[in-house]
């Protein structure tokens, strides 16, 4: 029996690009792009010498970028995700790191792998694309994650200092100084916004839109509210931060529940892609019998679309709104 190494190859080149994407952000903007740093971005931005302006003017355009290189072409497909996550790189530096991993995997292909040339410059892409788009929607989906996390908090921090006297646009710049990221970058950029005069609730309903995340819509919603019609705003956002928390923990009961649904769903899924390397490692010439005749290609492709409909459907059954 002779072992083939080369799917193995392909997954260690591909896991390799994916972690020198990671490692290429952390170098460029260093430790306060990182989630949850203890001193947020925008107060590390202050303490290197930057004026508030410039901090600002600096924040809004990496929030903004993305959505503005809608028309480049395949990007627009990035671009909802890249914004979400706030990917401090710019479109165009994106675009040029897909191409300089793509360089990379095509070297370590052409090194390590004895392919065809075509198959290592389709790989290579496949890879270099892939790698990014994989990163930009881990990163996206961590960073909702904590700014749902961190907002009940945020708002009953904002409650207390209501009560003791302090006006709003003073509640949401303490959110700013005593909350990590990602939320205290963002409420700083609100708190900042406020002081050159811009309204805090069209800055909240811009926030809301951006994350596109249904409780810090509730939360712009109950502002501007308050700012119309008047009423007491820690007892609105008190009863506001009551219910994202019974929607937090409704949504990990639903979690809870639908994991082994989840988990069923991924390795039936996974698991004939797995079985296909297995094959290709353990017996390459399993299919020389067969990949030669008429039906094999249009039979491979009508696999591959199958699997794909039932990945779809697998996300589509077990991803429940909250």
């Amino acid at each position: 029996m002779v072992l083939s190494a080369a799917p193995l190859i392909y997954i260690f080149i591909f896991v390799g690009v994916l972690l020198l994407v990671e490692g290429i952000y952390l170098t460029v903007f260093g430790k306060s792009i990182s989630l949850n740093n203890r001193v947020n971005r925008r107060l590390e931005l202050l303490e290197k010498g930057n004026t508030r302006e410039q901090v600002l003017e600096q924040l809004r355009k990496e929030m903004s970028q993305h959505m503005k290189s809608r028309g480049i072409p395949l990007y627009a497909v990035l671009a909802d995700k890249a914004q979400k996550a706030n990917i401090a790189f710019s479109p165009r530096q994106l675009i040029m790191i897909m191409m300089l991993l793509s360089l990379i995997s095509f070297l370590l292909l052409t090194v390590m792998t004895q392919a065809a040339l075509p198959v290592r410059i389709m790989m290579a892409l496949g890879m270099g694309i892939g790698a990014v788009f994989m990163w930009v929607n881990s990163k996206a989906k961590k960073r909702l994650a904590m700014l749902e996390e961190q907002l009940p908090d945020a708002v009953e921090l904002m409650v207390r200092s209501l009560r003791v006297g302090h006006p709003f646009s003073a509640a949401v710049g303490i959110v700013a100084k005593e909350v990590a990221d990602p939320l205290g970058t963002e409420f700083g950029v609100i708190a900042d916004e406020a002081a050159y005069g811009r309204d805090i609730s069209e800055s909240l309903k811009a926030l809301a839109e951006r994350m596109d995340m249904q409780d810090l819509r509730f939360l712009a919603v109950a502002v501007t509210i308050q700012q119309q019609s008047g009423g007491n705003l820690a007892e609105i956002l008190e009863g506001l931060s009551k219910v994202i928390r019974s929607r937090f923990k409704l949504f990990r009961r639903v979690k809870a529940i639908t994991a082994e649904a989840k988990w069923s769903g991924m390795f039936l899924s996974g698991f004939p892609l797995v079985a296909l390397v297995a094959i290709n490692v353990l017996q390459p010439n399993y299919y020389d019998d067969v990949k030669d005749t008429a039906a094999f290609i249009p039979a491979a492709i009508v696999v591959a679309v199958f699997l794909a409909v039932n990945v779809v459907f697998m996300r589509i059954m077990v991803n429940i709104k909250v």
